[in-house]
């Protein structure tokens, strides 16, 4: 919400600026005949661009306070609220850069710990689990759906509880791991799809996506879909359709108060943008 009033006060600027050095260009052909016209002109906008800028100036101060505010009060609702429990990214296709960052600082006042971050493979290597499966019931991952969607939810199952299936496909399944899974209190989701790939490709990523979701939801942790507020294209509704929680502005302080709730139980689709229910959830649900 900060960022909009910003962007709202900065193109009001710039419309002022625009419109003065338009009319005032315009009205130099015009002659002796607009010279009243441009004069007042001249003032109005001259008023009107003061006004403003001095609105301008009022939101920016408000909204410092408000980031102030926030800081201050973050790590009061949040302090060792997830103690002792350990946490985990799950990103699908990449992984922004900032993203890990912003996880890391929710979580640093919860005494919740961040301990493994996976970023799966996409396009899925199809070609590739199928070899480490060959001598398995699911070798036949080329040619049978359900072998892929069976994969999907036992990887998303023992990504959460601990398993072996997930050591046998790892290099095949994540483009890059670091840290450990298993024995996990919730997992935060990423979602960041290639936009290169190739029609029958996404199907087939899109399955073992749907087929992770069902595992790691059937483990009955927390899960929650996370975005910054700034994503050009947002994944809340495939959160939603995968039933999991979802924070659609991690980039800010109430972003990141509604993942650690959702971390402690919180359900619903939470922040700024037109998909969210509210902005945060109750605080205290799950606060036990």
């Amino acid at each position: 919400m900060g960022y909009s009033a910003r962007y709202h006060a900065a193109s009001l600027i710039a419309v002022f600026i625009a419109l003065a050095v338009g009319i005032l260009v315009g009205a130099e052909f015009g002659g002796d005949a607009l010279t009243n016209t441009r004069r007042d002109l001249e003032h109005s906008l001259v008023g009107n661009l003061q006004d403003a800028r001095s609105r301008a100036d009022d939101l920016n101060a408000d909204l410092n306070r408000a980031d102030e505010f926030a800081e201050r009060v973050y790590p009061v609702l949040t302090r060792e609220r997830l103690l002792g429990r350990r946490f985990a990214i799950l990103a699908l296709g990449n992984l922004p850069s900032d993203i890990t960052g912003e996880v890391e600082e929710a979580l640093a006042p919860t005494g919740g710990r961040l301990v493994g971050v996976g970023v799966v493979r996409e396009p899925a290597d199809i070609n590739g689990l199928a070899e480490d499966l060959a001598q398995t019931r699911l070798a036949d991952l080329r040619t049978n759906p359900d072998a892929l969607t069976e994969l999907g939810t036992g990887l998303g199952r023992q990504l959460v509880v601990g398993g072996t299936l997930p050591d046998v496909v790892r290099g095949h399944l994540f483009s890059r791991t670091s840290g450990s899974f298993g024995n996990l209190d919730g997992v935060i989701v990423v979602r960041d799809q290639p936009e290169e790939m190739e029609l029958p490709q996404r199907e087939k990523t899109n399955q073992l996506e749907g087929g992770l979701m069902n595992g790691i939801t059937r483990t009955r942790v927390p899960a929650v879909g996370v975005e910054t507020s700034t994503d050009d294209t947002s994944n809340v509704p495939f959160f939603q359709s995968n039933d999991l929680a979802s924070v659609d502005d991690v980039d800010l302080k109430a972003g990141q108060l509604a993942m650690v709730f959702a971390m402690l139980g919180a359900d619903g689709s939470f922040g700024v943008k037109g998909s969210a229910d509210q902005l945060l959830p109750d605080l205290l649900t799950g606060a036990e």
